[in-house]
């Protein structure tokens, strides 16, 4: 039986319980997901958004007997980590996570951002840095519960998901009311086809994303997820193929008319696959890579 996405405080399978924030957008869907996992000493999955109701609402779905021992962190985006901190100061709990925000980032990515140009960092809790840092792998257990931490870039450098049992807990790689934004240099193409194909592996039965309702197919979403990736792919391509091409005029010609902030993150979204080709020998840039930098075939 999937975790419950319904109600908040509600105990599913597995022991999983679910608390949603109160922070609804365009981007996060009805809101960030925290999880409580485990029994007496708890795990908490992604606290949230700094916000005193939702964090009174974390702590309102721990027993009687129970306490909050561990503050799991997905990645530094402010939707997910910026509630760690206050967390761990009302409970005492450590946090865990892969490292600062930075942590992971190819070393294409760390080039390009320390030429200062790129552009990104949208949403970044800059501030981020756990108490504990978990290598791709790593295991720890809490209240009966063993959790292994999987490196999973793409979306985010630092970014990890969490496999506990059949479930994994996939933040926002995959989700499965909406493909994820890949926003250079925290988002990576060539990584996200890596992590998709890292929790395609790992079998679950079920995902856990850090926004909207459990996904109960996950290999047929992370099927359709690649396949939507690779049909963008194609449409570039064959854009680039007509004439040198920008990310901003690509976004407006392949998305079409979009509010402001999702155009913008559709933009973010076709210098990542203008990157990657440009990464595989394909294209060729003049000047520093931005929104606007034409991009040529070789």
């Amino acid at each position: 039986m999937p975790c419950s996405d319904e109600n908040n405080g509600t105990t599913g399978a597995y022991g999983i319980r679910h608390v949603l924030a109160p922070n609804p957008s365009p981007m996060t869907q009805n809101g960030t997901n925290s999880y409580l996992l485990g029994q007496g000493d708890v795990a908490v999955i992604d606290p949230g958004p700094l916000d005193e109701a939702h964090l009174a609402a974390i702590l309102a779905a721990l027993g009687p007997d129970e306490r909050i021992t561990h503050i799991l962190v997905t990645h530094a985006h402010l939707d997910h980590s910026a509630g760690a901190r206050a967390l761990a100061a009302k409970t005492g709990a450590a946090t865990y996570g892969f490292g600062a925000p930075q942590a992971g980032r190819s070393a294409l990515m760390q080039r390009l951002a320390e030429e200062g140009q790129l552009g990104g960092g949208e949403g970044i809790d800059h501030d981020f840095l756990p108490d504990h840092n978990l290598a791709d792998g790593a295991q720890i257990t809490v209240g009966g519960a063993r959790i292994t931490a999987h490196h999973t870039p793409g979306h985010f450098s630092n970014h990890l998901s969490f496999e506990f049992g059949t479930t994994v807990f996939s933040g926002d790689v995959v989700m499965g009311w909406t493909s994820t934004v890949i926003s250079p240099p925290d988002g990576d193409l060539a990584s996200y086809f890596a992590a998709l194909d890292r929790l395609e592996s790992l079998a679950p039965h079920q995902l856990l994303a850090g926004h909207g309702a459990p996904i109960l197919a996950p290999r047929k979403r992370i099927g359709q997820l690649r396949a939507h990736r690779l049909a963008r792919h194609a449409q570039i391509t064959e854009a680039t193929h007509a004439a040198p091409v920008c990310a901003t005029t690509l976004a407006r010609q392949i998305y079409g008319d979009l509010p402001p902030r999702i155009l913008q993150a559709a933009t973010r979204n076709c210098l990542a696959h203008l990157i990657d080709m440009m990464e595989k020998d394909e294209l060729s840039v003049a000047g520093p890579i931005t929104d606007q930098a034409i991009f040529q075939r070789r």
